[in-house]
């Protein structure tokens, strides 16, 4: 995948018809404090958008997956000026995986929540929400086995 400069990745990984999800601490100096977030975060030394968000989710929930289950990734700009740009992947959990989770210390708790649910939350991540609803419409428009990478 590509080397470009990109700020971070995150996941969108479903379950059937629900998504993962955890809440944000609630700290007044990150982005986004109590809200409703996807697996990720920031890019480091040098890794490819796939690395990114896979190394963030073994930090964050434990769980080791393989490229090979990303099944769909688009890569944004940046929403403000002077910014990087920041990807999003979305793959598929299996029951077993939902088992092995760990969740680590960054956050206050995770969830799986129905995608519906999230889409509509008050107190979810909004850009994530409408990035999560480009993934959906082009499944749709492709059927439920849409991959690839834009």
């Amino acid at each position: 995948m590509s080397l470009e400069a990109f700020n971070g990745a995150k996941l969108a990984l479903l379950c059937a018809d629900q998504i993962l999800v955890y809440q944000r601490d609630d700290k007044p100096d990150i982005p986004w404090p109590g809200l409703w977030d996807l697996p990720g975060g920031g890019r480091e030394d040098g890794e490819t958008p796939e690395r990114c968000a896979l190394r963030e989710l073994e930090e964050e929930f434990g769980l080791v997956l393989d490229e090979s289950r990303l099944i769909w990734g688009r890569c944004y700009p940046p929403r403000q000026p002077g910014y990087l740009p920041s990807w999003l992947f979305a793959g598929v959990l299996s029951q077993a995986d939902i088992a092995a989770i760990r969740f680590g210390d960054e956050g206050q708790d995770w969830r799986l929540m129905s995608v519906v649910d999230f889409l509509a939350h008050p107190q979810g991540v909004p850009h994530l929400q409408e990035r999560l609803q480009h993934y959906l419409a082009e499944r749709q428009k492709d059927g439920p086995a849409a991959t690839g990478v834009s």
